[in-house]
């Protein structure tokens, strides 16, 4: 479990590294692709713009001249193309982490992955499989407009024969990036741009083999309300809930990990507990990842529920290019704060400013750009 008031500080500002320290979400899926290379010298790493020079926000700097063009492969901008080349060299041996700098232009390649690789298994008899892991850059802000931001997560969760892993802190990535990868099946694993400068002492980081695939963290107890997301969203949803225990208000905050499998047991124990649940999803509202929980939830736990469960989406419109538009299109801490007092009947006196301190379209400061 991580502290939340450390990782209130941590999450949302970008610290500077210190040597033996800190390190950040993106360095950590860099360390960790380097170290995949290395165990496994038939592993290939492909995709367009891992050889830039800026290395896919910083995540594969340095692996080419570590491992050579053979065993990373700079791509042509042709997904469906790149695809079913990838998942050809996993079927004949080769793992391979593929690279989609945009979530969005991966829709190009759906029919390689929804048809071969999420089937293949299933149709040859579990004699054979598909071990590729196909990374998904996805998020919001920065004037990145309809095309560039959206986050369809819950579309490859409705498929099966496919695992999908959606990271939020730097404490994590690298060990769920390594299970993603060991996996002899197809992983999609979905990183919120924004969560690529999320810091974290190196101390805090994951133990290798400590976790597993399909298993939830309880990122910080409560007894009042359950609040599940995953990715970005749970990094929202840690400071509005460390803001309100601040304030007397007890909320258990379920960062997810996975969503696929789900980890429903996790959620179900607390929602017995609380009675309440609050589901945060950066997706659109309808048929979004949340109602998926929330079904899940009414199903199995409606003699517990106090309340009706609620949920914080996206609007079901394209997201605006405009500035000044996208402020009134985005949810932010503040909003979930406000959400669970409602859910609550609470009535806190509370600086909301306080939880709206950074810009809207950028997960802090110092942010430089999506590039």
């Amino acid at each position: 479990m991580i502290d939340s008031q450390l990782s209130l500080n941590q999450c949302r500002v970008y610290m500077p590294k210190h040597e033996n320290r800190m390190t950040d979400f993106a360095e950590q899926i860099r360390i960790g692709l380097d170290e995949a290379l290395d165990h496994d010298p038939k592993l290939i790493l492909m995709g367009l713009g891992v050889t830039d020079p800026k290395g896919v926000f910083g995540t594969t700097l340095g692996l080419l001249q570590k491992f050579g063009q053979e065993r990373v492969l700079e791509t042509p901008t042709s997904e469906n193309a790149v695809t079913g080349i990838g998942v050809g060299l996993a079927v004949t041996g080769h793992k391979t982490v593929m690279v989609h700098q945009r979530l969005d232009f991966f829709l190009l390649a759906m029919d390689q992955l929804v048809n071969s690789a999420a089937k293949w298994h299933y149709m040859y008899g579990g004699q054979q499989s598909v071990p590729i892991t196909i990374r998904l850059i996805t998020g919001r802000g920065w004037g990145q407009g309809p095309t560039h931001s959206q986050n369809l997560h819950s579309w490859f969760t409705h498929i099966p024969g496919l695992k999908v892993v959606m990271p939020a802190f730097a404490q994590e990535v690298k060990e769920l990036l390594r299970l993603s990868i060991e996996d002899p099946n197809p992983v999609l694993f979905i990183e919120d741009r924004w969560c690529h400068v999320q810091s974290a002492e190196e101390s805090d980081l994951i133990t290798p083999g400590s976790i597993q695939l399909g298993q939830a963290e309880i990122l910080v107890p409560g007894d009042s309300l359950t609040v599940v997301a995953a990715g970005f969203a749970a990094v929202e949803s840690l400071r509005a809930v460390s803001f309100l225990k601040e304030r007397g208000i007890d909320v258990e905050l379920i960062n997810l990990r996975t969503l696929k499998p789900l980890d429903t047991a996790t959620i179900f124990s607390s929602v017995k507990k609380t009675g309440r649940i609050l589901v945060v999803d950066s997706g659109a509202e309808i048929a979004s990842f949340a109602s998926e929980v929330i079904s899940q939830v009414s199903r199995n736990c409606f003699g517990s529920l106090k309340s009706a469960p609620q949920m914080i989406c996206a609007p079901d419109v394209p997201e605006p290019t405009s500035h000044g538009v996208t402020e009134e299109f985005k949810f932010a801490a503040a909003d979930i704060a406000k959400k669970i007092t409602e859910m609550m009947e609470s009535s806190i006196e509370a600086d909301w400013t306080a939880l709206n301190n950074v810009p809207h379209d950028a997960p802090n400061s110092t942010y430089m750009g999506p590039f």
